[in-house]
């Protein structure tokens, strides 16, 4: 049987433990391929211990928080890993914050932060694990897989 693997990367970033599945999702949420011009390598539904994942590398790139932030509210299990010269540099496990600023628009048509006022959008973090957001302004807590990627800022 061939296998076919996938090439080391000597600098940038592996997002791991992504819920299977969820990988076209993270790709959106970084706007690939859109703004890379660099190799991505993407594995699907990927047999691991805990059961299946997806996998996401990224050459010559290392994420910004709001992206690892809205990378944790579609695979709360996922590790970023960081690679420099080959080698891993840094790990670490997705956390949301206890507040999303400006990183999730609210689904209410007539909540403030969707009306022509200058308020960014600002979601409390109820409960990291799952997860779960609450509007701060009109208070509705949306089911994080309704959440379209358009609504993503």
């Amino acid at each position: 049987m061939k296998e076919l693997k996938i090439p080391l990367i000597k600098n940038g970033t592996v997002i791991d433990h992504i819920t299977a599945g969820h990988a076209i999702k993270v790709l959106h949420i970084l706007n690939i391929p859109q703004e890379n011009t660099s190799i991505v390598s993407v594995a699907v539904n990927v047999k691991s211990r805990m059961g299946k994942k997806d996998i996401v590398k990224i050459e010559n790139r290392e994420l910004a928080r709001k992206e690892v932030d809205k990378i944790a509210l579609i695979a709360p299990k996922a590790t970023i890993n960081i690679i420099r010269n080959y080698t891993l540099t840094k790990k670490h496990r997705v956390e949301l914050p206890n507040d999303l600023i400006g990183i999730v628009r609210c689904l209410n048509p007539t909540c403030i932060s969707n009306n022509r006022e200058p308020v960014e959008s600002h979601f409390i973090v109820v409960d990291k694990e799952t997860p779960r957001i609450k509007c701060h302004y009109c208070e509705r807590e949306p089911d994080i897989s309704q959440i379209e990627l358009s609504k993503l800022f």
